[in-house]
């Protein structure tokens, strides 16, 4: 589905992505773990096209390094970035109209599908988005990128700031998502959450992947925990 071969990053003269090669199956979620400055969201920055690049993105075949953000979007790949990004002064509903894709294509998710996931959202769905809690603004920036029909979402820090309850919360939307097919790169900072719902573990050092394997080979590595994860 997404393969990245050999991308490198830039900030400017800041080189900060050196020759990053992963994949994401198709309806699979693999974590993105790392120390913060380690490159994790420059990453889906960079397969969004939201950086300068070199190397390959490949999606469903198809070479995205070079395309603007919105056509990666087309493309299929849903991104829910870490300050949300919400539209403050729409309600819960307008957002959520706002990330509909046009087009023939009957979609895999609908309002009552959001609603269903997160009740909260329904109740609030009148309300305007600036005044929402961050777990519900979480919750709706989730949600609108699901509107999108997306069949791959790379998430940032979704947990992030976000009480036990909230995050548990979230645990299952990925849970639900990988139960419809949707592939997930979840870019996190919580071991615990990222262990319990990953197929997949990438860990990150350096702008480069100094780690992949299943769940269980990173709990029994030992090194590359205190070496690149632990504080």
């Amino acid at each position: 589905m997404l393969k990245v071969k050999d991308l490198h990053a830039f900030y400017g003269k800041s080189h900060v992505l050196h020759g990053v090669n992963f994949e994401v199956r198709e309806g699979e979620i693999v974590a993105l773990l790392g120390r913060n400055g380690s490159g994790r969201s420059t990453t889906v920055k960079a397969v969004m096209g939201l950086v300068d690049t070199t190397g390959s993105v490949q999606y469903d075949g198809r070479e995205l390094r070079g395309a603007k953000a919105f056509e990666v979007a087309h493309a299929g790949i849903g991104y829910v970035p870490e300050n949300r990004d919400i539209f403050p002064t729409l309600t819960v509903h307008q957002n959520l109209m706002l990330g509909q894709k046009s087009g023939a294509k009957q979609p895999k998710w609908g309002f009552d599908d959001m609603y269903k996931m997160f009740p909260r959202l329904r109740e609030r769905q009148h309300t305007e988005a600036g005044v929402l809690s961050g777990g519900e603004q979480q919750m709706l920036t989730l949600c609108r990128t699901l509107m999108g029909d997306p069949q791959l979402i790379m998430i940032d820090e979704p947990t992030e700031g976000l009480a036990p309850k909230i995050v548990e919360l979230v645990a299952e939307y990925l849970r639900e998502l990988k139960r419809r097919g949707i592939a997930v790169l979840l870019v996190e900072q919580k071991l615990t959450i990222a262990l319990e719902v990953a197929d997949r573990c990438l860990v990150m050092g350096h702008g480069q992947i100094v780690f992949e394997g299943t769940p269980a080979a990173l709990r029994a590595d030992a090194y590359v925990r205190k070496e690149w994860l632990e504080v």
